[in-house]
Parts: C-alpha cells; structure tokens; sequence
C-alpha cells in the first residue's frame, strides 16, 4: 500500500523546520547506507544523535502517534527515530531496497522495517528533479509531495531519488515495525476501518456497525504480533 497522508506539519512549522535545516551543519550520507546503499547514495544527512534531529524527530513522532490516518494505516508496533537528509544540486539515491533490520547506533532493541516513510521539507516548486520513484505491485509512481505531507509504503518496494537539478530537497525518512508484517493483511484492514468509519458517519445506528467492527478485531487478532 502506498499512502499520502497530508498535513503532518503546517506551513509555519515547515518554513521553521526548513530554515533550521538550512543553517546547520551536514554529513555523507553514506553514513547511515548497507554495503550495497552506499554505492548508490549520494546525498546529504544529518548524523545520528544530531540535536536537531532529535528535536524534529521528536515532534515527529509525537505527531505520528496521534495521526489517525498512519495509526489506521500502519498499525505501529515501534518507529525507528526520523533520519534527515539533504538533496542538493546532483544528489540522488539510485535503486535500492531498504535494510530489513535497523537497530539503533549503541542500542539494543532491533526493528523489522515493514514500512518506510518519507516527509517533505520542501515544496515542488522548491526545486527540480528529486523524485522519490517508487516500484511494487501498483505499478511505478514518482512522487514529489507539499511540504509537511508524508507517503508511506512499503519497505520491500524498490525505490530511488532522482537527481536533483535545482534548489535543494529537504526530507525525513525513517522505518515502521507494524503489528501487521504482510502488506496485503495491513491494506486489507485499512479498508475495511476506513469503510468502517465512513458507515458510521453515514449510517451511526446501522445494525452491522457491531458485526463488521468485530471482523477487522478478529483479523487483526488473528495477524498481529505482539
């Protein structure tokens, strides 16, 4: 499943979180890449650990946690802390698939990445090429996004960046351990809660409300993992 979800910041926080981006200091890219990623990326980020993304990260998460379109959609188990990165002109991130474990630098705790997510720090207009370019079974999409909006998808769909051309492509992009591993389960459920919502806004007093509700918890029951 590939899902926009708008709105996560607004436009004054995006211009604030943009102007800090822009003033500070970044790293290779490289830093944060598997074997095969690192030959591929070409890109700023900031460091692990760094005071500003832990500052952004952490009214990210915060967001995340209270959005009721990537709760419904991604069914969170565990986020990997947001990651930042930088796309100046001639940055790109060639073909790739993401690591399936991630585990903090110095932590214990590891996170099966089911979903990887991407949020946008800078509008379309902001700058040229830098497409996140995504393959799986929809089909092929590149995607560019308002500032503030985030997409998410899965974590085993090939994807790239394509180069930028112009300006500068500022973005955070981190992982989800879902209570749901398989993708097709995870979609299923977010239908049905969506159409489930809907009826209720529709119809609050129809009779299959009760049934249909407990349906998607007996799935749920049945696929999760805790």
């Amino acid at each position: 499943m590939l899902l926009h979800i708008p709105g996560v910041f607004d436009r004054d926080e995006v211009v604030r979180i943009r102007e800090a981006l822009a003033q500070t200091d970044w790293a290779d890219g490289k830093i944060t890449a598997g074997y095969q990623s690192a030959k591929a990326k070409h890109n700023l980020q900031l460091p692990e650990g760094h005071p500003l993304a832990r500052e952004i990260g952490a009214a990210l998460l915060e967001r995340l946690w209270r959005n009721p379109l990537f709760m419904s959609a991604a069914l969170p188990h565990k986020i990997f802390a947001p990651l930042f990165n930088c796309y100046r002109e001639g940055g790109s991130f060639d073909f790739h698939i993401d690591n399936a474990v991630r585990q903090p630098p110095g932590g214990a705790e590891r996170l099966r990445t089911d979903i990887s997510s991407t949020l946008f720090f800078s509008n379309p207009e902001d700058y040229d090429g830098g497409e996140l370019e995504i393959q799986d079974t929809f089909g092929t999409r590149q995607i560019k996004l308002p500032a503030g909006d985030m997409l998410i998808y899965p974590a085993t769909s090939l994807h790239k960046v394509n180069a930028v051309t112009r300006g500068a492509r500022y973005a955070s992009f981190f992982w989800t351990q879902s209570l749901v591993r398989e993708d097709s389960q995870r979609t299923l459920l977010f239908e049905m809660d969506t159409a489930i919502q809907q009826l209720t806004l529709d119809m609050p007093e129809h009779p299959s409300l009760i049934q249909l509700t407990g349906t998607y918890h007996n799935l749920l029951r049945r696929w999760v993992e805790v």
